[in-house]
């Protein structure tokens, strides 16, 4: 969103589709006028590609996790020291 002095402009680009009734069309066959361009405009197919997309990790994020990581591995290394679990102390 661009805010510009009194205006307000959304920069995503919106899509419409919309079909009319001729002469001797039934419902059945506005509905799949409609369907057809709906697909032919690229919606539906963006709008799954979006679906499953997952946004990045933030650097904080990344940070503790590895943190967590580094913690975890170093626990670990002590209880193999102190003979409470199987394992060998490798790097």
């Amino acid at each position: 969103m661009h805010k510009k002095g009194r205006y307000v402009r959304i920069l995503t680009m919106a899509v419409n589709v919309e079909v009319t009734k001729s002469g001797n069309d039934n419902n059945l066959g506005i509905i799949r006028k409609f369907t057809k361009r709906v697909q032919g405009s690229g919606i539906l197919s963006r709008l799954r590609g979006r679906r499953y997309s997952s946004r990045k990790l933030s650097e904080y994020v990344k940070k503790k996790k590895t943190l967590k990581r580094i913690e975890k591995k170093a626990n670990i290394r002590e209880l193999i020291k102190m003979g409470k679990m199987p394992g060998t102390l490798e790097n």
